[in-house]
């Protein structure tokens, strides 16, 4: 018999030959949400049962929510609304595969966790939304989400089918119109939105769609018009919110309050000490380190938040509640720089050679250096370097170079080919940059000690002519000043490709398109989107977000980083030769010659104490094992995978529109042919954004917090033999260091960005965690997981004891900073650990 429910404290019967369903609608309430109203209703598709007159599922009338309960959900325990609905189905509506959401509200939208329904028999169905659900008024449409069971394209129930094929049409739309915030389209775009046709100086080329500015597509964010450059898109103002991405890619409104009130308090501490500087008339250079350190990293008496910074906010956060959250979250907050890392325990130990060398196997940009297998080193045009046998010979430990070479003992770190063409531009720009060869010789006690350094410039005429200078270690005199010279312009040349090619290219760049493929051609119901989804979020509106700020004409990069207006020309030089297949770690780590494979198919390390490498393959093989047996368990074949037209849809739009300029180089991409190749091309793109984007990211602010350990440009050279600045260079040293390096102005406004990328909020789900555990019914998928946890748990363990070993002498190295970068931090859910913490793998390049 059917018992009857309660509507309104009046119990109702269903209604004849029909029986009711229960359910439990959850969203989100926090941060002036708004939540649905009485007009709001559900309505069912059934996954067994066709109507025949439309070839969808059964269709169930509508039904409104009931109630609104306050609740707290998830790991973080956010504040949700809990409502009821009773659905009313005929006795052969068979079972749900699919719910419709009408929004009834006249204009605002709300953010739909999960919906969960009750059947017979104690059988329970889940919905997981993660979605904003705008007003049918605005979409002229509802809002379909699909059951949390995964299917294969030929394995969708017959009355999911149409569903299926109709959502995704709507997701790519037809390319055409201004974007309206509730639209939910994913197209592709060129990087068009970078510079003003309108200012001279903030004119910027195009990038993407042609052989000379080659580029990874973005997403479409506004109203395209045509400039005198081509085409462009509007930008209402250079640091901007109001901006379109699909709904579903904001930030939701807990990251959004994180995130801003980061930003206010990096702005804070920039204004802080710049306001300090004016008062005691230091605006150019600081003094001393003492001085630097005094000015940046002391604590005021007070918190000190200026007005004129949360007036600007006021005008660009989405609504008053939630910035009056954003404004308590930052009034509790001191304001000041914290201490980085690499000062904390010695101040003076970042100088060393061992750690100028140890930072390139531990440090933020691990990903650059390679083993030397040709002497002296040779360009991509056939010249040769300046560097000679002699200048390094007396410093192999009794090696010829010969003899280092063969026993890999000879590295290289190498910013000489790409900025060579661009030299002359970049020097116009008031800055003082040469290219740069450091070599290094890896010592018998596991360390790296540079061997020489080459500094070159572009010859007065227009040819490819070079003048280049040789610098030797030295520790005293003359000699030592200007081996430290040397090497802060070799860490200039690192700092800007760490920025610009290792951290936003090669992770927050080339991903996006990947995001937008599957958005087009993955169902929600498809295995490798749900695969996919954790990686992906909160890329594309941080990207939106970089463009904005960052990299845009006159931006933060352009202002503190040695490449200024070229720096994204330069980018894309360097993507005309970046290929998908190099980027899985094994690969990658044999490209740069750094390993090799051993006869058994696992890695030799040719330097054994690089932490990045050896962490990093551990993770590899733990992200590798479980896609592997994640594509084994849906796809029983090769032909399977071939067979999959969703699938290889969304491979031809990563390959031939999202990656498009790089779909002629056949080296660049794997055949989607077999289970191993997939299994292949997943594991490297979760390793990008999870790993990868983790070892180059949140180091940023522990080493380059500092700025003399990390300087992002120079405003001179390094004193030629009796010139009046070799004189100012003997009289006084540390005032010409830091006359040569940033000036205060630029180093505070290099702070307040990487302080911001540094930190983990509390949101943030790491590597092989999920949101909730109702993400998929497939009990044994959700076993694979807890595999792949296990496995990283076990990750977890062997860092920490490596970084224990005293005889891993470039875990810590002189400045005893424990590596921890790919230190997965399974066990860090909720936001226990968030802020500055130098560790933890989130699963997406997510700030």
């Amino acid at each position: 018999m059917q018992m009857p429910f309660c509507w309104e404290g009046r119990p109702v019967r269903a209604p004849e030959n029909h029986i009711a369903i229960n359910g439990t609608v959850v969203v989100s309430c926090h941060f002036g949400l708004s939540v649905p109203g009485k007009t709001t209703t559900l309505r069912l598709f059934s996954s067994t049962q066709i109507d025949h007159n439309t070839g969808k599922g059964k269709l169930s009338a509508e039904a409104p929510l009931r109630g609104g309960k306050k609740t707290k959900h998830g790991h973080g325990k956010t504040s949700t609304m809990t409502y009821q609905v009773t659905l009313f189905v005929d006795t052969e509506f068979g079972t749900p595969g699919a719910i419709v959401i009408k929004n009834g509200l006249k204009n605002d939208q709300f953010f739909l966790r999960y919906v969960q329904l009750e059947l017979a028999e104690d059988r329970s169905i889940h919905f997981e939304c993660n979605s904003w659900v705008y007003p049918h008024k605005k979409t002229n449409s509802d809002r379909v989400f699909f059951i949390n069971t995964s299917y294969l394209p030929d394995k969708t129930p017959e009355a999911l089918r149409l569903l299926r094929e109709e959502e995704l049409r709507s997701l790519r739309g037809n390319g055409r119109g201004e974007r309206k915030d509730w639209e939910r389209i994913y197209d592709y775009d060129y990087y068009n939105d970078l510079g003003n046709p309108d200012k001279d100086d903030h004119i910027r080329p195009v990038l993407g769609g042609t052989a000379t500015h080659p580029y990874p597509r973005r997403c479409r964010t506004g109203r395209p018009l045509f400039k005198k450059d081509g085409l462009t898109e509007t930008r209402k103002h250079m640091i901007n919110l109001d901006f379109y991405i699909p709904p579903d890619e904001r930030f939701n409104p807990t990251k959004l309050a994180e995130v801003l009130t980061l930003a206010v308090q990096a702005v804070t501490h920039f204004v802080l000490p710049e306001s300090r500087a004016l008062f005691h008339g230091n605006i150019n250079s600081f003094r001393s380190f003492d001085q630097l350190r005094r000015d940046l990293y002391n604590k005021p008496q007070q918190p000190v938040v200026e007005g004129e910074v949360m007036d600007k906010l006021k005008s660009s956060v989405p609504s008053q509640k939630t910035y009056k959250q954003v404004s308590k979250m930052v009034k509790e907050t001191p304001v000041r720089f914290p201490i980085p890392q690499v000062i904390e325990y010695d101040q003076e130990a970042w100088r060393t050679d061992e750690e100028f060398a140890r930072e390139m196997l531990a440090g933020l940009n691990p990903v650059v250096i390679k083993r030397l297998d040709v002497f002296p080193p040779v360009s991509s045009g056939g010249k040769k370097s300046s560097i000679n046998t002699s200048d390094i010979e007396g410093q192999l430990e009794g090696r010829t170079v010969e003899k280092a070479i063969e026993q890999n003992r000879l590295y290289i770190l190498d910013h000489h080919d790409y900025l060579m063409p661009y030299l002359r531009r970049i020097n116009t720009l008031g800055v003082c940059i040469y290219a740069s060869r450091t070599l290094l010789f890896l010592k018998d006690d596991g360390t790296l000690k540079p061997v020489v350094i080459e500094l070159s410039l572009p010859s007065e005429g227009a040819g490819d002519d070079e003048i280049s200078r040789i610098f030797l270690p030295a520790s005293q005199g003359m000699d030592g000043h200007l081996w430290q010279l040397a090497k802060a312009h070799v860490s200039v040349n690192d700092s800007g490709y760490h920025q610009l090619i290792s951290h936003w290219l090669f992770t927050h760049a080339t991903v996006e398109p990947f995001i937008i493929a599957t958005k087009r051609q993955l169902s929600a119901m498809h295995p490798i989107n749900k695969l996919l989804e954790p990686h992906f979020k909160d890329n594309m509106q941080i990207n939106t977000l970089a463009r904005s700020i960052l990299l845009s004409a006159g931006g933060i990069l352009e202002r503190t980083m040695y490449p200024g207006k070229y720096a994204m020309e330069m980018s894309s030089a360097i993507y005309s030769e970046w290929r998908f297949t190099e980027q899985s770690l094994p690969n990658e780590l044999i490209k740069r010659g750094v390993a090799s494979k051993d006869p058994n198919g696992g890695m030799i390390l040719h330097i054994e104490d690089y932490p990045y490498a050896v962490d990093g393959l551990d993770v590899w093989r733990a992200i590798e094992g479980w896609v592997q047996s994640y594509c084994s368990h849906f796809y029983h074949s090769d032909a399977a995978v071939v067979a999959d037209k969703e699938l290889q849809a969304w491979w031809d739009d990563v390959r031939f529109v999202g990656h498009g300029d790089r779909q002629h180089d056949p080296a660049c991409w794997l055949k989607l042919d077999t289970v191993a190749h997939l299994a292949e091309t997943l594991s490297t793109l979760i390793w990008i954004a999870s790993a990868l984007h983790a070892a180059v990211n949140f180091g940023q602010y522990g080493y380059a917090g500092f700025m003399p350990n990390r300087p992002t440009r120079c405003r001179r050279f390094v004193p030629l033999p009796g010139s009046p600045e070799m004189v100012q260079l003997e009289a006084d040293p540390e005032k010409f260091f830091l006359e040569m390096v940033p000036d205060r102005f630029t180093t505070t406004l290099g702070l307040t960005l990487i302080e911001v990328l540094s930190n983990h909020t509390s949101d943030e789900l790491y590597l092989g965690q999920r949101a909730t555990s109702t993400w998929t019914d497939d009990g044994e998928v959700l076993q694979l997981l807890d595999r792949f946890q296990e496995e990283l748990r076990l990750v977890e363990k062997r860092v920490a004891e490596r970084n224990k070993d005293p005889r891993l002498k470039n875990r810590r190295g002189p400045v005893k900073v424990p590596y921890t970068l790919l230190f997965p931090d399974v066990s860090n859910v909720g936001g226990k650990e968030k802020g500055i913490t130098g560790k933890g793998i989130p699963n997406s390049v997510s700030i």
